[in-house]
């Protein structure tokens, strides 16, 4: 099986399996807080072409667009469902759109912002531009408490683009030269153990 046709196995199935979850989402979002379910954002995809990234709107919609492009800590910006979704990635699961549309790949680089992107050197571009982004990847899983970790530096943007974007893009170089559909089946089985592993865990707080 090829890359692209584990994408489309994975996202129509995907799709169909949580479609109740997905419209009972729909509906606590438009319940919680006022505005649209959906939340888009341009994002820098293969070959450097711009498209939209959809998630679940986690944000008040009259902030959406403010403040920083990075989420930092208990953001206020965070609606109280959006807190909920985005702690297990369910704010994610509209991507899956993304890769039907051949926009996106199940696993891949996370796809960065125009503003990140051109930060990149034209190694770095022409490296991670040269395959679809992902969902998920093994950056994702090092860094799944990235918005705490950034709460606690004294700039939060300055150590981003300074520590956690450079290790972000050798994670993404050693995709690129490394992937394959079995690697990528490890990667989304590692990300939904530490999904499930993180639930537990904070099922077991006080």
């Amino acid at each position: 099986m090829g890359k692209r046709a584990f994408d489309l196995c994975m996202a129509l199935g995907a799709l169909l399996v949580l479609s109740p979850l997905l419209a009972a989402v729909a509906i606590w979002i438009k319940s919680d807080s006022p505005g649209p379910v959906l939340f888009w954002q341009q994002r820098v995809g293969r070959h450097g072409r711009p498209f939209a990234i959809l998630k679940f709107r986690t944000m008040r919609h009259e902030a959406v667009g403010e403040g920083s492009k990075i989420t930092i800590g208990a953001d206020p910006r965070i609606t109280r469902a959006g807190a909920f979704l985005r702690r297990y990635k369910i704010d994610e699961f509209p991507q899956f759109i993304n890769v039907l549309r051949g926009e996106m790949s199940v696993v891949g680089p996370r796809p960065e912002v125009p503003h990140y992107v051109a930060l990149y050197t034209p190694a770095q571009r022409d490296t991670v531009l040269s395959v679809r982004p992902g969902i998920t990847d093994s950056a994702s899983l090092v860094f799944k408490d990235e918005a705490a970790l950034l709460a606690e530096a004294d700039d939060p943007e300055a150590f981003y683009v300074t520590v956690v974007m450079p290790a972000k893009l050798e994670h993404a170089a050693h995709y690129v030269a490394t992937h394959s559909v079995l690697g990528d089946i490890k990667i989304v089985w590692r990300t939904a153990r530490a999904i499930v592993a993180r639930q537990k865990h904070l099922a077991r707080e006080p």
